[in-house]
């Protein structure tokens, strides 16, 4: 498989001030619910039991995942040992650096393949095409020249709205007869992409019940005729996860990555959702890099995952 690193791109290169800002504004529901509690938790008190009970509460409440919350509780009273922390308000900052710890910066983004092929997946309603068509707005800023491959043949209107972002980015898009083989609109749209010598091939597949066999199996499919269109594709496997779904959306990253090796996470509407502490729990179960993150509805919204954003975002910082 291909190497696959990456090189950040910026519209109107906003500054750190900027990029912060858009964080918080798109964190705002995670930091106003169970995060947000944390403030009245970290007051000047002495730290107690009541206060590990609480704090455990609070990040369960936040979809960190029972593993993470208690590696982080862990953590943070070995450090109230060493330290000689007494009050609860020196937590805070300790718990934003534990928090931090468990999140990988993302790899910078580097085609080597010529095209390279990018298979995204997901469940009906994460956002999957509407994601391809923020990514697609992304590489054209890069100057990257790619096109469409329609396999999602399923759904009845996902051809037509893929078309609809293809015009107007002016990128072709590669599709079939409704209902027709997946595998085979995949398969013509990597020759295609080879063809006609363009940087990028972007694959949307049929949106599916990770709990359906036969989906899935129609998914492995369509894996491996990419494969045979040009050795070494897909190049990579991106897993659109909607963030409003919390821990569902491990169960569904687990059943796809185990059908076709997933390389990485994009989160969408992470500006919906209260859950944002699930994208710790993708961390410590799958190992996966989270890409990217959905902050809004507008195409500059897609932003690359910023680790350190995203804590103080959530944490209201």
């Amino acid at each position: 498989m291909a190497s696959i690193s990456h090189k950040a791109t910026c519209y109107n290169r906003p500054s750190m001030a900027d990029i912060f800002a858009k964080w918080r504004s798109g964190l705002a529901k995670s930091s106003k619910t169970a995060f947000g509690r944390l403030a009245t938790l970290f007051g000047a008190t002495e730290i107690t039991e009541d206060t590990w009970d609480e704090l455990e509460t609070l990040l369960i409440q936040a979809d960190l995942g029972i593993e993470t919350v208690a590696d982080v509780l862990d953590s943070l009273q070995r450090l109230v040992r060493t330290e000689g922390l007494t009050r609860s308000d020196e937590l805070s900052e300790a718990l934003r650096t534990e928090l931090r710890a468990r999140l990988e910066t993302p790899p910078a983004l580097q085609w080597t393949a010529h095209p390279s092929v990018i298979m995204v997946v997901g469940v009906n309603g994460s956002g999957k095409t509407t994601t391809i068509a923020k990514l697609a707005q992304r590489f054209h800023a890069d100057g990257k020249s790619m096109l469409f491959g329609a396999a999602d043949t399923f759904r009845a209107a996902a051809v037509d709205q893929l078309q609809v972002w293809g015009d107007r980015l002016k990128v072709d898009v590669i599709s079939g007869a409704p209902e027709s083989d997946p595998g085979a609109v995949a398969f013509n749209a990597v020759q295609s992409g080879v063809s006609r010598k363009v940087d990028l091939v972007i694959i949307d597949t049929a949106g599916r019940l990770h709990t359906r066999f036969n989906l899935m199996e129609e998914l492995k499919k369509v894996h491996r005729v990419v494969g045979k269109a040009m050795p070494g594709a897909p190049h990579a496997i991106w897993l659109v996860l909607d963030a409003t779904t919390g821990q569902n959306a491990l169960q569904q990253a687990k059943a796809f990555k185990s059908a076709v090796g997933v390389t990485g996470i994009i989160l969408s509407k992470l500006d919906s959702s209260a859950r944002g502490g699930m994208a710790f729990a993708i961390q410590r179960e799958l190992g996966l890099p989270i890409l990217f993150a959905g902050l809004g509805e507008k195409p500059e919204d897609l932003t690359l995952f910023d680790p350190n954003a995203f804590v103080d975002g959530i944490l209201g910082k």
